[in-house]
């Protein structure tokens, strides 16, 4: 982990959640209001629970083992496992979870990705080696 890495993780670690919510429902308003929301960088968990505008309840959304694998200046996007409380979004999840998704990078945002799949990068594969 360079030195960029290590700062960003802690500034995120530091941010107050209420400033994220607060920064959420500004951007959309009108759209949907964040009620609750938790990272954690370092176990790749999400909650985020919102309430779409017009509608009678929120949604949750748990997503856990998350990454973004680089290989030269290509991306992809690895979800483990997502789960929400609305079964439509659930079976949605069903059909992304496990599978690596291209992410499209415009050539202006290519050194943002780059930075951003140095903190998300999947974790170490653990080999058990046998002995003799």
């Amino acid at each position: 982990m360079n030195y960029k890495t290590y700062f960003i993780k802690k500034a995120i670690k530091w941010t107050p959640k209420m400033m994220v919510v607060w920064t959420t429902n500004k951007i959309l308003k009108g759209i949907a209001h964040l009620n609750d929301f938790e990272l954690d960088v370092d176990a790749r968990k999400v909650y985020v629970n919102i309430k779409l505008e017009g509608e009678a309840e929120s949604i949750e959304v748990w997503m856990n083992d998350f990454a973004i694998a680089s290989n030269e200046n290509e991306y992809q996007l690895l979800i483990q496992d997502a789960q929400s409380n609305r079964i439509w979004l659930t079976n949605i999840f069903s059909h992304i979870t496990g599978r690596a998704w291209n992410i499209p990078v415009p050539p202006k945002f290519a050194s943002y990705f780059k930075l951003i799949a140095d903190l998300f990068q999947p974790a170490p594969i653990a080999i058990e080696h046998q002995s003799s």
